[in-house]
């Protein structure tokens, strides 16, 4: 048996073919929202097309769920998260699909926290920059991740796959957004975008520590060959 069986590609081919074009597409949205916002301090037009609840507005119990969710985007929740996320894989021993976890909620952040200070739109003062939201955006990622992860252990196709995938970010996006836009963080644009950031960049992620993995497994192989020689 080799590597590769051992442990399978947490991007398997058929859903590359699925959200190849879906990760383009939502990058292209980040760039578009990006520079229709670009220092901003308002809502825009399609925010205000959206109710904008005030501070009195969301109250208990609504309130206190909507902390709940944003407490599991800060540093603390999210590191206990993706703790969680990391020791279920390597209880599974599917130490790529731990790599991948780390690397896809990871350069999802960073990126969003990147492009807060390239785009530059602010909320409630210039020292609170707004798009994309970093929250969102690591919701989305760990929910992604794990999604891609369930599918390859369910051994989904790849229309049930790309289903269920979607379904999981579009309801950890929503549910984190809601948070955001409710507790006044975040405009719903910048909830958006943080939902895109993470739907372009977790694809392009697993395709990495896949093709990462793949060479490390050939060149052992070759070296194994080569010592038996």
């Amino acid at each position: 048996m080799t590597g590769r069986s051992e442990q399978p590609a947490v991007l398997p081919p058929p859903l590359r073919v699925w959200l190849g074009p879906i990760a383009a597409l939502a990058a292209l949205v980040v760039v578009v929202l990006g520079v229709v916002y670009a220092d901003h301090s308002r809502p825009g037009s399609v925010d205000r097309w959206i109710v904008q609840p005030t501070a009195d507005s969301v109250r208990p119990p609504c309130r206190n769920v909507a902390l709940t969710i944003d407490f599991l985007g800060e540093p603390a929740g999210a590191a206990v998260l993706v703790v969680a996320a990391v020791a279920g894989c390597l209880l599974l021993r599917r130490p790529r699909a731990a790599v991948f976890v780390v690397a896809g909620t990871g350069i999802s952040v960073v990126t969003a926290t990147l492009l807060k200070s390239l785009v530059g739109r602010t909320i409630h003062g210039a020292d609170n920059l707004s798009y994309p939201s970093g929250h969102t955006a690591f919701a989305t990622a760990l929910a992604l991740a794990t999604a891609l992860l369930a599918t390859g252990r369910l051994r989904l196709g790849g229309t049930a796959a790309t289903s269920l995938v979607l379904a999981a970010a579009l309801v950890a996006g929503a549910a984190m957004g809601w948070a955001q836009v409710a507790l006044g963080a975040h405009y719903p644009t910048d909830v958006l975008g943080g939902w895109c950031t993470a739907l372009a960049l977790v694809p392009a992620s697993a395709w990495l520590v896949d093709s990462t993995a793949d060479r490390l497994v050939d060149r052992m192989a070759d070296a194994g060959r080569q010592e038996r020689r």
